[in-house]
């Protein structure tokens, strides 16, 4: 048997195999040998049919047996023979289809194409310039917290001896008769809470709330644009009966000690509480510096081992990202499929992602192999009872079900890379750099709003344009430090 690699690229190669026309000849007489004691031909007993007449009643069927016994051991024999890695499936053909005629009577050329991880040399990951930049906590980011706590703490209290105005909030059981189009059902939600004049809402469900009391109603007549983000209402007409069922206004707690020991139980007065939420503050910033130097180093080590990616991998990862972000919607309570989605964006933003995610894995898998970094048992041990703790499930159930997936074997591996990161990040020359605001990085117009009262919103707990929702907080996508792409995962999902 005669082989030859030819080099198409660092991931992908192709081997030319020759099988000498004597070892095709043995195998195809085996098979013969085995149609005929096994054959039922008529005109014959079983087994005791001419080989002549076996080679041409099964020929086909014996061609196939003959392929399938002798392309996988050749096949196996070449990828030994240079020392190639494969990831997943090779692509075999017959280098001439007319071959097969000729089968045991002369050599049998095929050709294979194969994907492998690219070999490269590891560049500089010792000593690289980071620097380490701690977002400062000032006296405006404690009282944000201070005022959320206080928002989150107050209560409504009924409002009897005036109307509604700016800033009330009415309770409103809502009725909606579509004029245009005429033959839709009618719009029916009850106690919708509409804050009177707040951000997001429709101006024209404040005017028309405007001044009323409890038992009063009010018929109003809505016109969305057609651009108007809830795809379900989006240019249609709509006649709203509001019956008011209460009218509140919003009461918060004064800003005292008793304020301070309803928030924690480990403080007792309001200057504790504020010292306690600057600390907060300080330790959450200083993580995400570390998180962000980490993030820097690795952005270096990928801009400076620029590789090439088997595309099979890159196309199971970006797949894997974008399956996560339709998961998070419709964890959200969106429906994916009923928002203005540009998948090619999507699908090209991934792949860029995922290629990189995977060039930084295989650069910390080699960083890991040249410093004999390994996971110890004890260490893999923490981590699946870490999983368990943050996904409530008992030890034994999630260390089952790792078992049953190699789960070890992946928590060892992102062990080791995040060793070796670790290794970068301590060996590297920190310097501290003045805070700098990063871009605002967002998934603008990912969702819809879906509320026939909110002006914008992206709510997560309603999709329905048939239920009205003043609620104008939106829930965005952002990219969370998280670790670098496994990429033997990665490759067995190719193989299977």
């Amino acid at each position: 048997m005669k082989t030859e690699l030819i080099e198409h690229s660092p991931t992908r190669k192709e081997l030319h195999i020759e099988i000498d026309a004597e070892q095709m000849r043995l195998v195809q007489e085996r098979v013969i040998g085995n149609y005929t004691r096994q054959a039922n031909v008529p005109g014959f007993r079983p087994g005791k049919a001419p080989q002549s007449v076996v080679r041409q009643r099964f020929k086909d069927d014996i061609r196939s047996d003959v392929l399938r016994e002798v392309v996988p051991e050749v096949l196996h024999y070449a990828i030994l023979e240079h020392g190639l890695q494969v990831l997943g499936e090779p692509d075999v053909h017959l280098a001439d289809e007319d071959q097969t005629a000729q089968l045991g009577n002369a050599p049998l050329k095929l050709h294979a194409h194969v994907e492998v991880l690219p070999d490269f040399e590891i560049g500089q990951y010792k000593g690289l310039d980071l620097t380490r930049r701690v977002r400062p906590v000032t006296d405006e980011d404690v009282a944000e917290v201070i005022d959320n706590l206080r928002e989150s703490s107050a209560s409504l209290a009924p409002v009897e001896d005036r109307a509604s105005q700016a800033g009330d909030t009415v309770t409103v059981n809502f009725n909606g008769r579509y004029i245009q189009p005429p033959d839709q059902e009618d719009i029916k939600a009850e106690e919708v809470d509409v804050v009177v004049g707040g951000e997001g809402v429709l101006p024209i469900f404040s005017e028309n709330l405007t001044g009323v009391r409890e038992g009063d109603e009010r018929t109003f007549t809505v016109a969305y644009p057609e651009d108007f983000s809830s795809k379900g209402l989006a240019g249609k007409e709509i006649e709203y009966t509001a019956q008011v069922v209460a009218v509140r206004i919003k009461e918060l707690p004064e800003l005292d000690d008793d304020f301070a020991k309803s928030v924690s139980e480990e403080v007792s007065t309001f200057e504790e509480l504020k010292t306690r939420i600057r600390d907060s503050l300080t330790e959450r910033a200083n993580m995400e510096a570390t998180a962000d130097l980490r993030n820097e180093a690795m952005e270096r080590l990928i801009t400076a081992h620029q590789l090439e990616v088997p595309q099979s991998l890159v196309t199971y990862q970006s797949r894997a990202i974008i399956e996560n972000f339709v998961r998070d919607m419709m964890r959200g309570g969106v429906d994916p499929r009923q928002q203005e989605i540009n998948w090619d964006t999507m699908r090209a933003g991934a792949e860029r992602q995922a290629t990189d995610e995977l060039r930084g894995s295989m650069v910390l898998e080699r960083i890991a192999d040249d410093e004999n970094l390994e996971a110890s048992r004890e260490e893999i041990e923490a981590e699946i009872q870490a999983y368990a703790r943050v996904s409530r499930q008992p030890i034994s159930e999630v260390r089952d079900t790792l078992t049953k997936q190699g789960g070890d074997r992946s928590i060892a591996d992102s062990l080791r890379n995040r060793k070796a990161l670790d290794l970068v990040v301590a060996s590297a020359n920190v310097t501290e750099g003045e805070w700098r605001e990063p871009e605002d990085i967002t998934m603008n117009d990912a969702t819809d709003d879906e509320s026939p009262v909110a002006e914008t919103s992206s709510t997560a707990d309603s999709s329905d344009a048939n239920s009205p929702n003043v609620d104008s907080s939106s829930d965005t996508v952002s990219a969370a430090d998280a670790d670098t792409a496994d990429v033997h995962d990665a490759a067995a999902e190719a193989k299977s």
